[in-house]
């Protein structure tokens, strides 16, 4: 995975309490105990540390981790 999944990596760890070892690209929110106010949150995390801004449905709890960097990265699913 590129720098973006790297970058995400680095917000679940450092402001979500996420251990790094539990993260991998197909790991879905869900599987890392990530409730759906979670996931809200880290949106609002990655709107401000990415510059952009995903829609809120655009990423579920059954979606991955590698999912979300592929949509930061393309720019589908990102409000305009």
């Amino acid at each position: 995975m590129g720098a973006v999944y790297e970058k995400l990596v680095d917000l679940l760890v450092n402001h979500f309490a996420v251990a790094r070892a539990q993260i991998r690209p197909d790991a879905t929110f869900e599987e890392l105990d990530m409730d759906s106010l979670f996931v809200v949150e880290l949106l609002l995390v990655i709107q401000s540390e990415f510059d952009v801004e995903i829609q809120d449905d655009a990423v579920g709890r059954a979606d991955s981790i590698g999912h979300l960097a592929g949509l930061v990265e393309s720019g589908v699913g990102v409000a305009p």
